[in-house]
């Protein structure tokens, strides 16, 4: 069975360590994502499973097997970059059988490999052409391409769309998710910080930050139970809502006062120390609505009204002195600068973090 399994790994460069012991298992044919801001140590992680960078501490298995000294061209994995890297001067079919005649494998051998990965990636209309021939879209196939015919156990993408316009992205992106469907018992890690990528082709989405692991879930449990602050910013678009709050009533129905002398009970146990406690409270924009008669948790003024057809984004000054409140409402909503709303929650959609940022089960 072809998992990964990533024990305490470390990365330093001199006296700067940039992965901090990063402990994650990986079935085979799941699909990982990687996701964290710039700078997190995304790429690095990746690129030390395939062997580009050397792992400083720790233990990396692939298949079961220590590959810490292990070559990549040794490490059954294949990998897909930014850059499409193809031979300007050979065809889409040269480029996909390159590899395997250095490797000197047969010619029917890689005929059979070529047309099987043209197939599952609809290349074979374009095989005969040349690079500069092809669109943005179909050159990342073809280094997808390049990757698929030469079976490996493990596939590696670092951010293989940023190059491509959203079209293109979009269709590209349903490319890899049939691909990944077509070989079930492939391994795909995937490096990306567009969460759209993330949140609709993972198994489950590895968030880091600064060299560290912040949560590891399925894109559903990490938008409706994140682990902390930091998980419950980053994921979602816009990000959630973070305001301070005092909690004023603890235990089985925990009460707390927000800005402009609003209360709300979220049904969360918590413990009865917690009364009195500095907390923040957490509400995504598309859970917040228009407030009916003794329903606001929140008002303030309208900043800004951003109408992008299928919904409404309000931006709210809610006079808790940080950055201004979004709100996302259905449609074509008929608000202004400058006026005063009053907002609710839907149900069971609020959050609370304790002091430390971590979320109260």
């Amino acid at each position: 069975m072809t998992g990964l399994t990533l024990r305490q790994v470390r990365k330093a460069y001199g006296p700067v360590e940039v992965i901090h012991g990063v402990d994650l298992e990986i079935a085979q044919g799941e699909f990982i994502v990687f996701v964290g801001p710039s700078g997190c140590g995304k790429s690095t992680l990746l690129r030390m499973i395939a062997g580009l960078e050397e792992i400083t501490g720790g233990e990396l298995y692939i298949d079961g097997r220590l590959v810490n000294e292990i070559p990549p061209s040794k490490r059954g994995i294949a990998m897909v970059f930014q850059s499409y890297a193809l031979y300007p001067h050979m065809t889409v079919y040269e480029n996909m059988a390159f590899g395997m005649r250095i490797a000197r494998i047969g010619k029917a051998e890689i005929e059979r490999r070529v047309r099987e990965a043209a197939a599952i990636l609809q290349l074979e209309p374009y095989l005969a052409r040349l690079p500069k021939a092809l669109s943005g879209g179909q050159r990342q196939r073809v280094a997808i391409g390049r990757a698929i015919v030469r079976n490996p156990k493990v596939f590696l993408f670092d951010e293989p769309l940023s190059n491509l316009d959203a079209a293109l992205r979009v269709a590209t992106r349903i490319e890899i998710a049939k691909l990944h469907e077509s070989l079930p018992a492939a391994t795909m890690i995937y490096v990306t910080h567009d969460q759209v990528e993330a949140m609709t082709l993972a198994d489950r989405i590895v968030v880091l930050s600064a060299g560290r692991i912040e949560q590891v879930g399925s894109p559903i449990e990490l938008y409706e139970r994140p682990a902390n602050l930091f998980v419950a910013r980053f994921i979602g678009s816009p990000a959630m809502n973070i305001l301070p709050a005092t909690v004023t009533s603890a235990g089985a129905s925990t009460v707390v006062s927000l800005p402009g002398d609003t209360s709300a009970a979220i049904p969360i146990a918590t413990d009865p120390g917690f009364h009195g406690s500095k907390v923040s409270l957490g509400v995504r924009p598309e859970d917040l609505t228009i407030a009916g008669d003794g329903d606001a948790i929140l008002h303030g003024t309208i900043s800004l009204v951003e109408s992008l057809g299928e919904v409404t984004l309000l931006y709210i000054d809610a006079g808790h002195g940080g950055e201004p409140l979004v709100a996302k409402l259905p449609g074509t909503q008929n608000f202004r600068r400058g006026e005063t709303v009053r907002l609710a929650a839907l149900p069971g959609k609020l959050h609370l973090f304790d002091s430390d940022g971590l979320t109260l089960k």
